[in-house]
């Protein structure tokens, strides 16, 4: 009898190493970017559906446990969501000041409307995203390149049958740009024609909507570049910004003939284009360093007007009528 009860009592012992195991030998959840979603919770016990999809605003942990998106946008996220927010608003300034005309009085107040129209459609995409009504937004931190393009990383377990696990690993930063650009062209199309028609009576009926004609074709391509692009951009806008401001700035003082500080003067507009690229290489500085550590990160913002003073020094001798007058007295 003591034998038995013995016996008994093994097979009781034995039996929480034999749950665990029936634990541990369920199927794997396979995929990078698949998991399992909670059911429900009880106490420090939670239940599990089956391995697949996370919903929107959750990602996988370690474990592979689909868990809700509660953190912050670090700084360098809301830096990225900056620069896709001033994509369109850099495009419509260019597209208003290409077609407006130099004699035209209404390139001002269309670049305020622009400036306008952008600004509202942020906060509304901010009040619109989680937690609706507020314009703090929580997202989920981004780990690596993959993390923006899940659909890459479906698994197969069998070689044929495709487990979908496409999601916004990076929620809200991939899907959050598409709604920015949706209701900036609705502002767009309910506030720029009346004001086109009202104000810009220097320009020819066939002008008059040009730029709004430039924003119909570029805010299809922004939104291809986001899907396709966005997790390169994301890494690569701060030099992105640091090159593109460069070219810019030396091809406009060339096309506008400024080879002096007092060229500069002649015309309050070339101040303003000055500054606006200062303004954007700052930023794009303050993005590669973050401002993680200000004693040293700081002093490299004093490198901002170094680009352009440096064309004003050497652009006398970069003269093309120069170097030919020189090149014909050597001969």
């Amino acid at each position: 009898m003591r034998k038995c009860l013995g016996g008994a009592g093994g097979v009781v012992a034995r039996l929480p190493r034999m749950i665990r195991a029936a634990v541990d030998i369920q199927p794997a959840c396979l995929g990078l970017y698949c998991g399992r979603t909670v059911l429900s919770v009880n106490g420090s016990l939670e239940s599990y559906g089956e391995c697949g999809v996370c919903p929107r605003g959750q990602r996988t942990d370690d474990n592979k446990i689909c868990r809700e998106c509660m953190e912050s946008p670090d700084r360098y996220d809301w830096l990225y969501l900056g620069f896709m927010a001033m994509l369109p608003l850099v495009l419509h300034w260019f597209f208003i000041e290409w077609y407006s005309g130099k004699k035209s009085s209404s390139a001002l107040f269309q670049h305020i409307t622009a400036l306008f129209e952008c600004s509202t459609a942020a906060i509304f995409t901010l009040l619109v995203s989680e937690p609706i009504g507020s314009l703090y937004i929580r997202s989920c931190k981004v780990k690596k390149l993959s993390d923006w393009y899940t659909m890459l990383y479906n698994p197969s377990p069998d070689y044929i049958t495709t487990v979908h696990c496409t999601h916004e690993a990076v929620y809200p930063l991939y899907t959050i740009v598409f709604i920015y650009y949706a209701f900036c062209l609705v502002l767009m199309m309910l506030l720029r024609p009346l004001l086109v028609k009202k104000i810009a009576c220097g320009l020819g009926k066939s002008d008059r909507f040009k730029s709004i004609y430039a924003a119909l074709y570029f805010f299809p391509i922004l939104t291809v570049l986001q899907a396709v692009g966005g997790g390169l951009l994301y890494y690569a806008f701060p030099y992105i910004i640091l090159v593109l401001s460069l070219v810019t700035l030396a091809v406009y003082m060339s096309a506008s003939e400024v080879e002096s500080f007092k060229d500069l003067l002649v015309r309050k507009k070339r101040l303003v284009v000055l500054f606006s690229h200062w303004l954007i290489h700052a930023y794009g500085i303050i993005s590669i360093s973050k401002l993680d550590k200000l004693e040293q990160d700081l002093p490299l913002l004093a490198l901002v007007p170094a680009p352009a003073l440096f064309y004003l020094l050497t652009a006398k001798y970069t003269e093309p009528s120069r170097i030919l007058s020189e090149g014909g007295n050597g001969h």
